[in-house]
Order: C-alpha cells, then structure tokens, then sequence
C-alpha cells in the first residue's frame, strides 16, 4: 500500500495516486463513452488501493457522480475511501451559469448526496467561482456543512489568487484545485508558495497538458476535439514541447517506466502537491498511473526535468 498523504489540513489521508473520473458518465465532456465500461475503472481504482475518487456535478451533467456513487455503495468500501465532487453550475433558460451563494451551495450539496448515495461527501469544492458571492462567505456556507457533518472537508477550484486569499480568510480551505503541469508553470509565482504556506494541498488539473506530457504524441499529429485549441498543440510549440518531452525519456528507461510516470512523480516532489487525479478511460490506464508510485526521482533528475521545461 503506498505511504498516504495528507488532504491539506484535513485529516483525510489518501493514496497520492487517485482517478479523476471525468470520462465515467462525463457524456457532455467526450463522445461515445460506455458507462459499464466507466463503471469497471472506478471498480479497478478501488480494487487496487486507490482510495481517492474525483468527480462533479458537471461531468455528465450529473452522470458520473450517479454512476461513481453506485460503484462506491456495491463495494462496501463507503468507509476507505475519500470521495470528492464539485459544484456551482446551474442552467438557467438553457445556459450554464456559476453560483456560489450560500442558498446554492447548500442545494448542490445535498442533491449531490443524493445522487453519490452517502450520507456524507469527503472533499466537497467550489468548481468555479460566480461573480457575486464573497468567497469567505461562500465557504462559510460549507464550513456550516462541515459542522453538521454532511461534508469532511473544503475546496475550491478555479479561483485566482485573490479568490482564494479570500476564501481562505478563516483559514477553512484544505484544498485547492488548479492548472498545472511542466508546460503551464505559472502557478509556481503564486498558488504553489500561497498553498504550501497555508497548509493547502495543491491538486494539479491538466497534469499531461492534454495529453502531450504522457509521451506519445508525435509531430505529425493533429487534433479536432478541445485540444484544438490549445497552443501548447499547435505548430512550432507543439514541435518544441515534444523535444522537450524527448529529453524525458532516458529517464524513464533507465527506471523501466514510461515518460508519463516521470512526469507524474516530478510533480510529487513539488511543495503542496500531496495527491494527483490522473483521469483514465480504461481500466488498464488506471493500474498503469498507479506505477508512479514505485519512481524514486534523485535531485539531479529532478533539477534536470526543472531545467529541460524551465
């Protein structure tokens, strides 16, 4: 079992290899997905020791966390793992809008108790934040949760520094949710130094940029989904981020692995990133992003991979 680490202050402890399950019922965020097939990686995360499940009301919409909270009950395992979910979205006329009032969130959360079927959720986050609210006072709202004990513990996603400053006025955030990867590094300036000294887990969303960080893109390739629009994917930077993935894969040969789980476990050396989410699509993805857990980075290759994406 691998050694566990810490949710932020929380007293939650977790294997530092969870799944994002995005792709488990997430039908508005990819085509063609297959529920049993969804099901069966949430039943594989669990029976190999990740203890750790991601999900949100907007993966579906609603979907995953239904399909997620099915998997958890037949396991009867309620009580080992740590379940996390997000909201803020409502649709009016149509159109999706954020809401972090104190009314909303306590709806989001109870309809998400519901659909998880548990009496409680471990990790609950505010995916993006409105315009509106205050954010102390929209976390306060789930620190009142937290005391009656319909969630363990708080999070927040997508904010910007100063969002989160606010949130966490009373100091009641565990964890934040944010971009980053060896590509996007701007939340070294800030959020990193901001979590570390907060005692806020950093947990990174988009560690493999898209995809490009697990090593097997080739310059030839183009995309027509979401990466589209990416321009770490496109012309001359893609061809110069794939160069620099290159330069991985000494690494990862000289360990047996692949770029992926290098990639991975640097991200495990930096300061406030406890836990990572990888997300997978099939069954074998998650025993394979489990193999993070046996890299042993030395300074040197982590200073290396530091440099080589500086």
């Amino acid at each position: 079992m691998a050694k566990q680490a810490e949710l932020g202050k929380s007293g939650l402890y977790v294997n530092p290899v969870g799944l994002g399950t995005n792709a488990v019922g997430g039908h508005n965020l990819y085509n063609h997905l297959d529920e049993e097939q969804g099901k069966d990686l949430v039943r594989t995360a669990i029976d190999n020791g990740i203890n750790f499940l991601d999900t949100a009301f907007i993966y579906g919409p609603k979907r995953s966390e239904e399909l997620v909270g099915e998997v958890v009950k037949e396991s009867g395992k309620r009580d080992e793992i740590v379940l996390a979910t997000k909201g803020a979205q409502k649709f009016v006329d149509g159109k999706e809008v954020m809401d972090n009032s104190p009314e909303f969130l306590r709806q989001s959360v109870e309809e998400s108790l519901h659909r998880l079927q548990t009496e409680y959720i471990d990790l609950y986050y505010i995916h993006f934040p409105d315009e509106e609210t205050p954010k102390d006072k929209a976390v306060a709202a789930l620190q009142e949760l937290k005391e009656e004990g319909k969630i363990r513990s708080i999070g927040v996603s997508n904010f910007s520094i100063e969002q989160l400053k606010e949130a966490n006025k009373d100091g009641h955030v565990d964890v934040y949710q944010g971009n980053y990867n060896l590509i996007q590094r701007e939340a070294e300036e800030d959020f990193l130094p901001y979590c570390k000294e907060n005692n806020i887990s950093f947990i990174p969303f988009f560690p493999l940029a898209a995809g490009i960080l697990a090593g097997k893109y080739t310059s030839d390739m183009t995309f027509d989904d979401l990466r589209a629009d990416f321009p770490h994917l496109q012309g001359e930077e893609f061809k110069n981020n794939l160069a620099k993935v290159d330069k991985l894969r000494p690494i990862a040969e000289s360990k047996g692995v692949d770029v992926v789980h290098v990639v991975l476990a640097w991200y495990l050396t930096r300061d406030a990133i406890d836990v990572l989410i990888p997300g997978a699509k099939r069954s074998e993805q998650v025993l394979d992003n489990l193999k993070t857990l046996d890299v042993a980075l030395t300074d040197d290759e982590v200073a290396h991979i530091d440099r080589v994406f500086r």
